[in-house]
């Protein structure tokens, strides 16, 4: 500089040269997230509404493999000769192999799929010992996806990708919805084709495809996909009804028999039974577990179930002495009720005779030691669910979404309606078809009974109003066919009456599909919405990972991206302090990564000053502070007007929830069935539409409001 080589503008010139300097400060965003959840409590947007987390830390055990190499290697198999050798070995396999569900489905099923990446990571090397003999450890795909980024704050494909660097040698299983993907809707063809190759690169080896419908051009479609990303197809059919009775109805031995040679056909590497609600009782599994053995002689099978009413163990053993290769299973501490059975019950069961797993219960047993000590930390999260209950076989609601929608319908101010919820549920299922409920169509029929106890509706209600009625956009969806067709068609004359006057938006008019939706959507455009992403966050922000994410779930990744903003990754931070905080004087160690730890201490936590909380850390031994908004100081809400009953052009929320959108104005004219206010209350989205011919008189609601049912939203001067 002094000899007057490099001037001032060299750094303008080239300013990649301080990228490597800019401070990420994560330590700072750490500390202001601690600070938000010290001062104003856990997020409301998590659901921690139950018992606060656990004192007691759990203790990772040590499990050693004595031998230097394992015999029997499914993962070695797999990457070493493909798919087809994996299915061969598999049917070689003397005994009966086990998938452990707990780092998905027994989480999504009692935790309301809560469980964070950092516990399972601690379990990891332990597990990867423990389960070297296990058919996959399922840990990813499902609801998982989203809720990571929707209320963990966490990238779901980094955590995919930790999993496989710290379980190396045990393939991987997720859940695929077929041409639904991991989302609650159809994609373009090309969307669900790039997911796959993107998860097989990230670390997935099973694929377990299933379509909600049983819908075989949906699953033709997420085969294809799998196959081309060189993945194993595991493609499922979804049992519902009881093959062992035979007044049951529509969905007997012989229909789940002709969706199997469907998906045979299709040159599937493994089937799968998947059985959502623990409907399987012990002889309809061997029933149907022995008749496909007996015509798919080289086809592996593999079983899930739920514990809902308390048989999942028998269940399994049966399928197993029919002929099932593999069947499901869960640490014991996640494992009964509403999520698999019990892994330790069923490797004590089998051991010593021609089912031996090949699992040490010794081993096991130390794992599930600190799944006990883990789940205490995750108590805000439970259910209430004290045990099993037979009345799945009536209402046949899924396990994993059981607590979800238990939790939802507290959240909607049904509290106390639970009850009504399950037999609503059975309701909605008869309105809908008597479908197959599997998400996304579970979300459907749970969305349409928490409608009807939200609307005190009944069955015969529903059809004779279904013009007028403000349906859930889930249930419009379903009607328009978004999931596919379900196996013995629509319902009429439901359907025409929830469709009268209703549009498919980008469409040509259409009211509704005419086969597989995603055959007749246009390829996502992934360059361009790359170039608008990167122009809204950065483009050192983003991955072709987040572009997918993106695709998946367009407003559930924004918000991903601007708590990211705020406040950093916090996949670092302990579970407690996650949701709980800190306390004065506590002194907390968080590794951020290989050479980097932080040291954080609480010093004091100032008064609220203007509505702003001054909070004193130490950060490695220097004061560090952050600064909160008391998000407590006392904003008194005022009473909202309320929708008049009885009077037309009074629209009020249908049910609790935030408003999203509001698509009218004061002096807009609308025609009967106008869409005039987008809802939303977890997960689930209604769109209030007009009853009548007019013109708006008030709006009184804007995007963010959050509503009660009956709280009026838009007042309409009808047409005379």
């Amino acid at each position: 500089f002094l000899e007057g080589e490099v001037t001032t503008g060299f750094i303008a010139a080239n300013p990649t040269l301080m990228s490597p300097l800019k401070e990420k400060d994560r330590a700072q965003k750490l500390l202001h997230y601690i600070g938000e959840v010290v001062v104003n409590g856990t997020p409301k947007s998590l659901g921690a509404t139950g018992d606060a987390p656990s004192s007691v830390d759990p203790i990772v055990p040590g499990i050693h493999l004595e031998h230097k190499e394992k015999e029997f290697s499914l993962k070695k198999i797999f990457d070493k000769d493909g798919p087809e050798a994996f299915a061969k070995a598999v049917r070689e396999n003397e005994g009966l192999l086990i998938t452990d569900t707990t780092w998905r489905d027994a989480h999504q099923s009692l935790l309301a799929t809560r469980l964070r990446t950092i516990d399972m990571l601690n379990i990891a090397e332990p597990t990867s010992v423990a389960l070297r003999n296990a058919y996959s450890l399922e840990c990813w795909g499902g609801a998982t996806f989203d809720v990571s980024m929707r209320f963990l704050n966490e990238c779901p494909w980094e955590r995919l990708m930790a999993f496989r660097e710290a379980v190396p040698d045990i393939p991987f299983q997720m859940l695929l919805r077929g041409a639904n993907a991991v989302g609650y809707t159809s994609y373009a063809d090309n969307v669900v084709f790039e997911f796959c190759k993107m998860s097989k690169e990230a670390g997935m080896d099973v694929f377990r495809v299933f379509d909600s419908l049983n819908y075989i051009e949906n699953m033709r479609l997420g085969i294809d996909a799998v196959g081309q990303a060189g993945g194993i197809v595991e493609a499922a059919v979804c049992y519902t009804g009881d093959v062992s009775d035979p007044k049951r109805g529509l969905y007997d031995l012989e229909y789940y028999l002709n969706f199997v040679r469907e998906l045979e056909a299709q040159g599937i590497h493994a089937l799968a039974i998947k059985d959502m609600a623990g409907l399987l009782k012990p002889n309809a599994a061997g029933l149907l577990v022995g008749a496909i053995r007996e015509e798919f002689p080289n086809l592996p099978i593999h079983v899930h179930t739920h514990d809902t009413a308390g048989t999942g163990v028998a269940s399994m053993l049966a399928a197993a002495h029919a002929g099932a290769d593999a069947v499901d299973a869960a640490t014991d501490a996640m494992s009964g009720t509403t999520a698999q059975p019990s892994l330790g019950a069923l490797v004590a069961s089998t051991q010593g005779t021609n089912l031996d797993t090949g699992i040490d219960l010794h081993e096991v047993s130390k794992l599930n030691e600190y799944w006990e000590e883990c789940r205490g930390l995750y108590a805000p999260f439970e259910s209430g669910q004290k045990s099993g209950s037979a009345d799945v076989y009536i209402h046949e609601m899924p396990g994993g979404q059981y607590t979800n929608l238990l939790y939802q319908s507290t959240q909607l101010g049904l509290t106390g309606q639970w009850s009504q919820v399950k037999t609503a549920y059975a309701a909605a299922n008869r309105l809908l078809g008597d479908i197959i409920k599997v998400t996304p169509s579970s979300k459907v029929t749970g969305d349409l009974a928490q409608f009807l106890v939200a609307n005190d509706l009944t069955e015969h209600e529903v059809i004779e109003k279904a013009e007028e009625l403000s349906f859930p956009n889930s249930v419009i969806e379903y009607f328009q066919g978004y999931l596919g067709i379900p196996p013995f068609g629509f319902p009429e004359p439901l359907r025409s009456r929830v469709l009268k006057g209703r549009k498919i938006e980008g469409t040509d008019g259409l009211s509704c599909f005419d086969g597989r939706p995603g055959a007749q959507l246009a390829p996502f455009d992934f360059e361009g919405t790359q170039a608008k992403l990167e122009d809204k966050w950065g483009k050192d922000k983003l991955s072709d990972y987040d572009v997918m994410s993106h695709a998946m779930y367009p407003a559930v990744f924004d918000e991903f991206m601007e708590r990211q903003e705020e406040y950093g990754k916090l996949s670092y931070l302990d579970t407690r302090t996650f949701l709980t905080g800190m306390k004065v004087g506590q002194e907390l160690a968080v590794h951020l990564e290989k050479g980097k730890h932080l040291i954080l201490k609480l010093i004091s936590i100032g008064e609220s000053d203007g509505g702003v909380v001054n909070i004193q850390f130490e950060l490695n031994g220097q004061p560090r502070s952050a600064h909160v908004k008391d998000k407590r100081d006392g904003v008194k809400e005022t009473a909202r007007l309320r929708a008049l009953k009885g009077v037309t052009g009074s629209i009020g929320a249908a049910m609790p929830g935030v408003v999203l959108e509001t698509r009218v104005k004061k002096g807009d004219t609308v025609k009967k069935g106008d869409p005039l206010v987008l809802m939303s209350a977890m997960k689930m989205e209604t769109l209030l539409t007009s009853p009548c011919d007019g013109v708006v008189k008030q709006v009184v609601v804007t995007a963010g409001d959050q509503l009660d049912g009956g709280d009026l939203c838009v007042e309409i001067d009808e047409a005379l």
